[in-house]
């Protein structure tokens, strides 16, 4: 099973395919999809759209899995442009005919690291040893999207 883990952000949305099946999960590609602030949104969002749906197509993953939004009272914006770009991420997995999954932030550290409280260094620290990665990503984003693929990949592992 090929899994496309993304992490989206209107400046920076990270992404990770994996393979997972009988023996040890295989990375295929992981990188970022990079959008700039002199843009306006809706370019930016294209832009988004474009490059998921090229991944989609290359790559030919069996699912999309995204993280659930998480709204701080503090931050309603943060919220607003987030669910812009998980919109059409949304859309490019549905043009696609692509089975698509979503967990909360907690679930996926526990998944990952064994408690949902996880800091973000013992989830990257985590998939670099599961991917048997020798460089960290130089994203975080696309260690947080590996994360998602990661994660999925176990739960789905875990209902057979």
């Amino acid at each position: 099973m090929i899994i496309l883990g993304v992490d989206p952000a209107l400046a920076i949305t990270g992404y990770g395919v994996i393979g997972a099946g009988k023996g040890p999960l295989v990375l295929h590609e992981a990188g970022i999809i990079q959008t700039s602030v002199k843009e306006d949104v809706s370019r930016r969002l294209y832009k988004i759209y474009l490059g998921v749906t090229k991944l989609i197509e290359d790559t030919k993953p069996d699912c999309m899995v995204l993280e659930k939004i998480y709204s701080h009272y503090r931050h309603p914006a943060t919220s607003y442009i987030l669910g812009q770009a998980r919109g059409v991420i949304c859309l490019a997995a549905a043009s696609k005919k692509i089975n698509f999954f979503e967990y909360s932030a907690t679930r996926i550290k526990k998944a990952i690291v064994g408690k949902g409280l996880a800091s973000k260094s013992q989830v990257q620290n985590m998939v670099a040893s599961v991917l048997g990665l020798k460089v960290l990503p130089r994203y975080m984003d696309v260690t947080d999207a590996l994360a998602l693929a990661i994660a999925h990949s176990s739960i789905i592992k875990s209902r057979l």
